[in-house]
């Protein structure tokens, strides 16, 4: 049985993600795409993992045969660069064989519609039902295939969309051995910055470890910037769609950096409304409200961010590393992200961090946080029963004023706080988000929630 997840379908090399399985899905999308078009062109793209390049020539072979022409990159390449090939070339879709963030020994098949972001559930629940009855697409004139090469534009539309100008100062880049390596050091040395690199080049054990711009996987990165007295660091994720922003031995959150493009493009005469998912950050509806604008809640996914902003917002992104702006492809892109905090930099002459206080200063001080806890299958079931019963009134003696349950259960508090229970779709996992006013009242919000709900289990992460 396949089963798309978050952010596509993925599985464990030669126990999962076989060239049998691949085979099949790539047999579903092509009925699906006949579903949909007589012909026309989709664009397939590969990252650095085991195989990827051998798995996106079986994708484009299935597809030429289904009457469909491809555009097939010669070389690895970033998910939100498929994107934008997707758009520049009104493609009628994409395919990216990427795990993205996950260990080196997974890979994964992730469909990108015509609209050039994730797939929405309309559409994965149809292929999943084309797949797993094993449709066949019909015979046709087979397609041909081209070559993808759009990096020069993908380039020149990100320095477009970020207003980029000529700056100076010391920057450590880190692609973290994935497919967004030369984009950062292209875009930034022609604009006169000094640069160094490291982990860019192609190794598909990562290092070791996991190509996930988080606190333990960019350690090296820290050091370096230390090292060298550099003024920033800016990383990305094994398929270049999450960020990370050091600055000094800091390490930005998501929320932060979200927090810190959105006060950019308010302050620079690019304001709207902003979409976040249900965990993100709520300073960003305090920097919304504040001027005028509504914010987005959505579920857990990018797919539901890509949408708000087709439809107007002008910033989306999630608390766990993905970023968009109107103007560009409704797709996270983690190149776009680390560029736009160079760009935050130039803009107010400052630190990042000193921009920060600064929106501290006006909306508020916020502390967030997420625990991790693994369960037992029979723990989880009974959690679950626990969380769909519990009714309350206040969390660690602060006043609920709302109960969300777009996606897990979120209590929202008076001081404009909130608490966030969600378990994961494919493990045993829970994880407790919450945000405050302070970091121990925080600490009090997340630890009385682990009591009520989940009690002795461990934590994982």
């Amino acid at each position: 049985m396949i089963k798309f997840g978050t952010d596509g379908w993925r599985g464990i090399i030669a126990r999962d993600f076989t060239f049998a399985n691949l085979e099949k899905v790539s047999l579903g999308l092509a009925a699906y795409l006949q579903e949909k078009y007589r012909n026309g062109a989709v664009v397939v793209g590969y990252d650095c993992r085991f195989l990827s390049d051998r798995f996106a020539e079986t994708v484009a072979e299935i597809l030429l045969k289904s009457g469909f022409d491809v555009y097939l990159p010669e070389k690895f390449v970033p998910t939100p660069y498929v994107a934008f090939a997707i758009k520049k070339l009104n493609a009628i879709g994409g395919v990216m064989l990427t795990a993205s963030h996950n260990p080196p020994e997974y890979n994964g098949f992730k469909f990108i519609p015509d609209y050039a972001g994730p797939a929405l559930p309309d559409v994965t629940d149809r292929l999943e039902q084309l797949i797993n009855s094993e449709a066949k697409p019909a015979k046709r004139e087979p397609g041909r295939k081209l070559t993808l090469n759009l990096e020069d534009k993908y380039i020149l539309h990100l320095i477009n969309l970020t207003g980029l100008n000529p700056g100076q100062g010391l920057i450590v880049i880190d692609p973290m051995y994935g497919a967004g390596q030369g984009y950062l050091e292209k875009i930034l040395g022609d604009f006169g910055y000094n640069l160094y690199t490291l982990r860019n080049y192609r190794d598909p054990l990562f290092g070791d470890g996991m190509p996930e711009p988080k606190k333990k996987e960019l350690q090296p990165l820290v050091e370096e910037i230390k090292r060298r007295g550099a003024d920033l660091g800016l990383a990305l994720d094994g398929d270049a769609d999450r960020f990370g922003v050091v600055e000094g031995e800091r390490l930005f959150t998501a929320n932060e950096i979200l927090a810190l493009t959105y006060h950019y493009l308010l302050e620079s005469g690019r304001g709207g409304d902003v979409a976040r998912t249900v965990p993100t950050t709520h300073l960003l509806d305090k920097m919304a409200r504040a001027n005028g604008y509504e914010v987005i809640e959505t579920p857990v996914g990018f797919k539901y961010i890509g949408k708000a902003i087709r439809e107007g917002a002008v910033l989306g992104g999630e608390e766990s590393g993905g970023l968009s702006i109107a103007g560009h492809v409704p797709e996270k892109d983690g190149i776009l992200a680390d560029l736009l905090a160079v760009k935050i930099r130039e803009y107010f002459k400052k630190p990042l961090s000193q921009v920060l206080e600064d929106i501290y200063d006006r909306y508020g001080r916020v502390y967030s946080r997420r625990d991790d806890y693994k369960t037992t299958p029979e723990q989880k079931e009974e959690i679950l029963k626990r969380m769909s019963s519990l009714k309350l009134t206040e969390i660690a003696g602060e006043k609920v004023v709302r109960v969300s349950r777009i996606d897990g259960v979120k209590w929202e508090l008076q001081r404009g706080g909130f608490v966030l229970v969600r378990a994961s779709g494919t493990e045993p996992v829970f994880r407790i988000y919450g945000e405050a006013e302070t970091s121990a009242k925080l600490d009090s919000l997340l630890n009385e929630m682990k009591i009520l709900l989940l009690g002795t289990v461990r934590t994982v992460l």
